[in-house]
Order: C-alpha cells, then structure tokens, then sequence
C-alpha cells in the first residue's frame, strides 16, 4: 500500500500528526466534489490517522472494487473457503521439540489447539524481566540495544526513550508492513504463527508470554491474518510478519475467521478481533521487532513445499511405474545390483519403490514385447531418460531430505536480532547484566537471516523441475511409434490421422517446462542491497520459495498429462495384441494406479476435448478429488 499526505510533513515536535494531514474519509470528499489539491493520486491509498497516530489504508479511489484486496480487505482469497467439523488436533510448544511431521499436521488441520508449555512461561518471564531491568536502569547508563531503546534499519542510532516505546512499536507494525499481493495461503499463515509462537517460547527474544500466546488465540479461534507475498527479502519477512503483528494487535491487517460449518468470513483485523471475541495484545518494549526480525513465513512456506513435494516425488514416481508398462521398458534398469552399487541409499529406496509398483508385470517381458510388435525382439537397452529415472528422483528426495534437516532445527531457534542471553557464570533471574548481580546480556547478530532455508529451497526447486523434464520427455516418447515400439502415433485411440490422439495434450506439458526452468534459477545468489548500504546482503529467500511454489503448482499438470497418456498406452497395448492368448497382467501398483485413473476418466478412442479429463487427472493428482491415487501409489504399506 503507498500513504498519501499534505504537502507539509507531520510535525515530531507535536507528538501527533500535522493537522494538515487529511483523513481518508475527508480526502475521498474532496476528490468528490473537485476540491482536492493533487495530493492523492489516482489509484492510491488514502492515509487514515488512528488515535495513536498509526496510518492505516482507506479504501482507493480510482482502483475498481473487483481489484481492491490487501488494501480494502475484499476479494482476498482465503484457503481454505470452508473449515470442516472434526476432531481437534492438539500441540504443546516449550520452544524445543517441534517436529517437521508436528509442522505437517499444523498445515493440514482443520481445528488446532495450541499452547505453550508451563516450563515455557517461566522462562520467557524471567528473561523478559531482566531484559527490560537492563535497558531501563539508570546507573550505570543502559546499553544501546537495537529495536528495543535505539531505532531500526539505517536509523540505528537515534534513541527512543521510554516513553516513545509503545508508540514506537505500532509505528514499527506500520511501517514496515508495507506489501502487496498475492496473498499466502491461510494454512502458510497459521504455520508461520506457531512456528514463531515456538521460537519466541525458547525466551531469548526477551517478549512476554502474552504475545506468541495471542498468536496462538488467533490460531486456536480459527483467525489467521492475511499475508502479503510480496516484500520480504528474506531478511527477517520484515513485510509478512509486520502484518502479522497489525492483526494482532488490532492496528490494521486484513484477516480471516475460520468456523466448522460456516462460510470463512474475511475482513479488517480490528473487526474479525472483535467478532471472534479476540482481545488485540498491547505491545509493550522491544516486542514489535521480534515479531518481524526471523524467517519465518519463509520456514513455514518451506514446510509446505516439502509436504507438497513428498506427494509430487511420490506420483512421479507412479507415472514413470505406469510409463514404463506402456513402453513395455526393461526391468534391468531397476535391478538392484546396479543401485547398490552406486550406494546411494535415496536411490536405492527409489529403486526399491518402483520394482514393488511393477511386481508381477507381464506387460515388461520379452513375450507381451513381441505379442504387440513382432520386430521388438532384439531390444539392447532403453533410452536415457528411463535408464536414469531411478537416479533423477533419487536426486529429488536428497534434497526433500536436505529441506527437513534444515527446517527441523529452524522451527526451534531464535531466530531473532538482538537476543537475550545468559552472562557468563550468571543466571536468568539473578540480575539486570553489565556486572550488577551476573544476569542477561543483549547479542546483535544474523540470526534472522534467512539463506539456509532459501538455498534448501532452491535446490528443491531444482529438483522437482529435473522431475517435471524428465516427465514431459517420457510423455514425449509415448506420441512417436519410433520412440514407442509400435504404439499408434500420438496415442491415437481410433484411426490415425483421422484422429489426433493426446499430441496437444502432451504439448500443454511440454508448455509448463520453459515456464518451470525460468522459475529454477538459484534466487538466493540475486541478493541485492537495501537501507541506505545497512541491509547490504539479503537471501532472497521468499523469491526462493515463491518460486517452488509456483512451480509445484506446474508440476501437477505435467505429472496429470504422464498419468493420462501413460494409461492410454498400457490400454492402446491390449488393444494391440491381436493372438486370443490373456491380455498381459500389469503389475501390483500400476494395477492399482490404473483402475483409479480409468474409475474416473475413460479411455480414449474417437478424439475428444480433452481439458476435462486432464482437469480431472490433476485434481487426483493435487489431492483436490482425493487421496486414491496417492494411496494406489504408495500401496497397503504408505
């Protein structure tokens, strides 16, 4: 959002807004009726000066109703639309034991119930008391400590004295909650609230209980704020958690309001508070920037690329399994002495997965070979791509494997600048620091910074779009009776030439692929400076994740078009065999990924309009029809 003012800056002397500043009710007359001076422009956001003196946006002239979103609180899309009734999934924080499969079950549960632990309380009271003993004592002078009594950013060395403090907390929400769309999804959101609930519990943020424990009322109620995407640098989601903080404390945000069995209901922070009978906390000293100054929308989008992309490594490889029947492909290439042989244990397992799926095939035998195509007898090997699947996918789950080492110990540390910490040979509780009695001291440090996460996501990222090309060329080899050994060119189910077959849809695959490497470059060595040269290196992590996330949502389709022709073409091959012998047998798992694929979408003979089955091949695929396909993936044992 951009504030818009009177020419003549607000008055710091005055300790409250210039009377020239003009409200957003008062501007939105004036433009009205002609009277404005040029002072707002069309399209911005109009400044409304609260009690307190925080600005916060009225609705835009100039911008249509359909497009206003963070700004006016409409048509912001909230996910999920609905919450629906069922059993209540419990999680206790103390700040040390948050689990990635915890971080699972926070993403994907309706209702929550979250607190913080008794040990956790203690301890965030005694730091937060000894915190603030030492940087409110008189004698000997407190030291400088940044965001609690010295300002932010490039301004790190103008004070703010004690009775500045809780103003400047709500000025440091507003200012730096300064983004625009797309909008996170409601389930990144509450992550992010619990992750940061449990890093702020391990108390060396130096913030009361009560904070993360609103952050937790929110979640508990069904409220989750809406977050801007677009902002953070992966410095600290200074943007997104800014907003955050607006929520919770009532002084701007938009946010949501989840009930079992109701319509979700979305609108201005300080109404949706209200409605759900929300208290906003009261941000007392140092407390604002430990909200922002981590990153943790960044930790939690991770959770949900990794979660996401666990499903993804596993379908892709139930198409390569359905792929390699219709290409009647050699099992050799799946024979565990060659896979023990590279020792690489990600690959093994691969391997492992892939010979369960195709057990007891007959369709990758030598006879229904030369039952469909007389001159497929003297097969020497297959081509890269289906010799070298087992070890691109085994390349994938490395780094899924590298994603979750680096989030387990993310979710549980301070990931805060400055920190509280113990004197040396002291105790929390046993003094205010400097000397006086052995208690805390401030440490100014990084450790809000976000590039370990962001490179973890940039090779995952990497990752999964190695999957996605070597889908669209296995897809790719199914439309050529060359490639194919004797399948109907393009897959065509009725006569060829008359019929198309699926070569348009092989080619919306074969779209996605550009679109997905653009997306692939490493954002995390594109940092750029900010601030004034304070800022002068920054992750680039939320690019990083934005990326993913975009492309998983690619990668979907590209997987839904191997399923579809891969299932046409273990059909085209029974079709194909003229003897009265049995048709080939398939085997146990791609048994199983057939029949669910063919429960829903037939077969394809005569051409057809194809976008229907390809919508529905990608709702089995992104879980939205279901989990059947994923469990005829993974079988009795996933």
């Amino acid at each position: 959002m951009i504030f818009a003012r009177s020419r003549r800056p607000a008055d710091p002397r005055a300790g409250r807004p210039n009377s020239r500043w003009r409200s957003g009710a008062r501007e939105a007359r004036l433009r009205k009726h002609g009277r404005s001076k040029g002072l707002v422009a069309a399209g911005t956001a109009l400044l409304v000066v609260g009690a307190s003196g925080v600005a916060v946006a009225a609705p835009v002239p100039g911008v249509p109703a359909q497009r206003r979103t963070i700004a006016d609180c409409a048509n912001v899309g909230v996910d999920p639309p609905r919450v629906p009734d069922g059993p209540v999934t419990t999680l206790r924080l103390d700040g040390d034991s948050l689990t990635v499969d915890q971080a699972f079950r926070v993403l994907t549960a309706p209702r929550l119930r979250v607190s913080l632990s008794a040990g956790a309380i203690r301890t965030m009271r005694e730091y937060r008391r000894d915190a603030v003993a030492l940087v409110t004592r008189q004698s000997p002078p407190p030291p400088r400590v940044y965001g609690w009594n010295q300002a932010l950013g490039p301004l790190k060395d103008r004070p703010i004295s004690p009775a500045e403090s809780k103003e400047f907390q709500k000025r440091v929400l507003a200012s730096h909650g300064v983004a625009t769309e797309p909008v996170l999804p409601g389930r990144i959101a509450r992550l992010a609230l619990v992750i940061r609930a449990n890093q702020m519990a391990r108390g060396h943020m130096g913030v009361r209980p009560e904070l993360p424990g609103k952050f937790l009322e929110l979640v508990n109620k069904g409220v989750t704020p809406v977050l801007p995407q677009v902002g953070s640098l992966g410095s600290g989601d200074l943007q997104p958690m800014a907003v955050a903080g607006q929520v919770a404390t009532g002084i701007g945000g938009c946010a949501s309001w989840a009930r079992p069995g109701r319509p979700t209901r979305v609108g201005r922070a300080a109404d949706i508070l209200r409605a759900a009978g929300i208290a906003p906390v009261e941000l007392e000293m140092g407390e604002a920037l430990p909200i922002m100054s981590g990153s943790t929308v960044v930790a939690a989008s991770a959770v949900a690329a990794l979660h996401r992309a666990q499903a993804q490594a596993d379908h892709a490889e139930g198409a390569f399994a359905l792929f390699m029947e219709a290409l009647r492909a050699e099992g050799s290439s799946l024979d565990p002495r060659t896979h023990d042989e590279r020792r690489i244990p990600e690959e093994r397992a691969v391997a492992a997965r892939l010979r369960r799926l195709v057990r007891g095939t007959e369709f990758m035998t030598d006879r229904t070979r030369v039952r469909f195509n007389p001159d497929d007898s003297h097969r020497v090997q297959d081509a890269v791509s289906v010799r070298a699947a087992p070890h691109i996918l085994a390349s994938l789950r490395q780094s899924m494997d590298h994603v979750a080492k680096v989030l387990a110990p993310e979710m549980n540390a301070s990931t805060s600048n400055p920190l509280v910490f113990r004197e040396a040979g002291g105790r929390v509780g046993g003094g205010v620091g400097g000397g006086v009695g052995g208690g805390v001291e401030f440490v100014m440090g990084g450790n809000w910074d976000g590039a370990v996460l962001g490179h973890s996501l940039d090779a995952l990222n990497a990752g999964l779009v190695d999957a996605g090309v070597l889908s669209q060329e296995l897809s790719a080899r199914l439309l050529s009776s060359r490639w194919s050994y004797g399948l109907p060119a393009n897959l065509a189910g009725g006569k060829v030439g008359l019929n198309s077959g699926m070569v348009q849809l092989q080619t919306v695959a074969t779209a996605l692929i550009p679109e997905m490497q653009a997306r692939a470059f490493p954002s995390g060595t594109l940092s750029r400076p900010a601030k004034d040269g304070q800022e002068d290196h920054n992750s680039m992590a939320m690019a990083s994740a934005r990326n993913l996330r975009e492309n998983q949502v690619r990668l979907d389709t590209v997987l839904a078009v191997q399923y579809l022709m891969s299932a046409q073409g273990v059909d085209l091959v029974v079709h194909g065999i003229k003897d009265r012998a049995a048709p080939p047998r398939l085997g146990e798992g791609t048994r199983r990924i057939h029949d669910v694929i063919r429960q829903t979408i037939a077969e394809l003979h005569d051409d057809r309009n194809l976008t229907p089955d390809l919508e529905r091949m990608l709702h089995m695929v992104n879980g939205q029809a279901g989990e059947g396909l994923l469990r005829a993936v993974r079988g009795p044992a996933g």
